[in-house]
């Protein structure tokens, strides 16, 4: 079968071997999409040590071509889209809801996934069929028929929009909450929508890249262009022009204007510095939030931060990085982070879709053939405007 497979540090399309059922409680699923996420972009760079020769892809949909005599709730023909996490359902973190911490699947550590650096040894599903590890549990099953109008919403549900739900709860947005989110790719622009699903209404973005504030505009968002202004500056300045809430406050709460509620980083390790934006500072989008969010706030760390990075020196290939615990511990700031565990929402949003209440394949701009992939993954690494998902399709 053709595949993305990380081949000698390149991201090349190759012919494969068809994977076959391991396990009775597998499936082999026949993929209808796959997307290409911006953290698939670490091992394209070579920022992780990627096992040579794994197919890519951790966010995949499709339909089942054969189950395991073990897989009792799923049957040849159903739709379903994969959470990226790999995960059996039954040991102490999977039965918590922690499906990203599956104690089972990885024999290294907690934790499994498609595709992806230090996950296991499972295949990714930028491939024509991919083999699906406990599919009964994991296997999120879809109404429809293969690329009606909801293809690009329920792929969502792989990775980017439960991702994007959890880095809300993680940053305790709730209704009448004011929020800040570092980063407009993805996963940024689908916290705009799912920090609006959770009520707030006062929602800033900051991004560097033109398009893709333009498309948090659109969304809902106050975007904010990191390349033109200080982001901390202009957001305290929009916050204190707020005549409104000022004339709500008591006096000594107008501190309350100099910053918000709740901070969302969704960019990772590879932020690019404030002071020059063509080298990265790996805690820039951490210090924006240390000095927007106020006292008692929280924090959501959803963008990557590894322990690993081949492309560094020092303390940073190691994951270690300089952290402003003292601002953050002195303003009493909640900080939370951790990879989505994707089974504790998929189903509820899987819901909300249907219900019409999200649809979160808004920000697809690309649908591409499997050949054009690799150059694909060139032209999102540049963050080439106009870009926002891409979507690889077996039709």
């Amino acid at each position: 079968m053709r595949a993305i497979q990380y081949k000698d540090d390149k991201v090349i399309l190759a012919d494969v071997p068809k994977p076959e059922l391991k396990q009775s409680t597998d499936a082999i699923v026949k993929v209808t999409s796959a997307a290409i996420c911006g953290s698939d972009l670490h091992m394209y760079e070579n920022r992780t040590p990627m096992e040579d020769g794994k197919v890519m892809g951790h966010e995949i949909m499709g339909i089942i071509e054969e189950v395991g005599d073990g897989v009792k709730q799923l049957k040849v023909g159903d739709r379903m889209v994969l959470p990226f996490n790999i995960a059996c359902g039954k040991c102490y973190n999977c039965l918590r809801g922690f499906s990203s911490a599956c104690l089972f699947l990885n024999p290294e550590h907690a934790g499994a996934g498609f595709g992806y650096a230090d996950q296991g040894p499972y295949d990714g599903g930028q491939a024509e069929y991919v083999r699906v590890p406990a599919a009964d549990y994991l296997a999120l099953k879809l109404p429809g028929e293969a690329f009606d109008e909801y293809e690009d919403d329920f792929l969502m549900l792989a990775d980017i929009f439960p991702t994007a739900y959890h880095a809300a709860t993680l940053a305790g947005v709730a209704t009448g909450k004011s929020v800040v989110i570092i980063g407009a790719g993805p996963v940024g622009l689908l916290s705009v929508t799912c920090s609006k699903i959770l009520g707030s209404n006062e929602i800033y973005i900051v991004d560097h890249v033109e398009s893709r504030l333009e498309k948090a505009r659109e969304l809902g968002a106050i975007p904010v262009n990191m390349a033109e202004v200080d982001p901390v500056e202009q957001i305290k300045t929009m916050r204190k022009k707020n005549t409104l809430l000022a004339g709500a406050l008591r006096p000594g709460e107008e501190k309350l204007l100099e910053g918000v509620d709740c901070g969302i980083d969704a960019v990772g390790y590879q932020s690019h510095s404030q002071d020059d934006m063509s080298q990265e500072d790996h805690m820039q989008s951490v210090k924006y939030l240390a000095d927007l969010v106020l006292p008692t706030g929280h924090i959501g760390l959803i963008g990557v931060y590894l322990p690993q990075d081949p492309g560094e020196t020092g303390d940073a290939a190691e994951g270690v990085y300089p952290y402003p615990i003292g601002k953050i511990w002195n303003k009493g700031i909640t900080v939370g982070g951790s990879q989505c565990p994707v089974k504790m929402y998929d189903t509820d949003l899987r819901n909300l879709i249907i219900a019409g209440g999200a649809n979160p394949g808004t920000i697809v701009t690309h649908h591409i053939a499997i050949d054009e992939a690799p150059d694909m993954y060139e032209r999102f690494d540049k963050r080439e405007a106009g870009i926002h998902k891409v979507v690889i399709q077996f039709k």
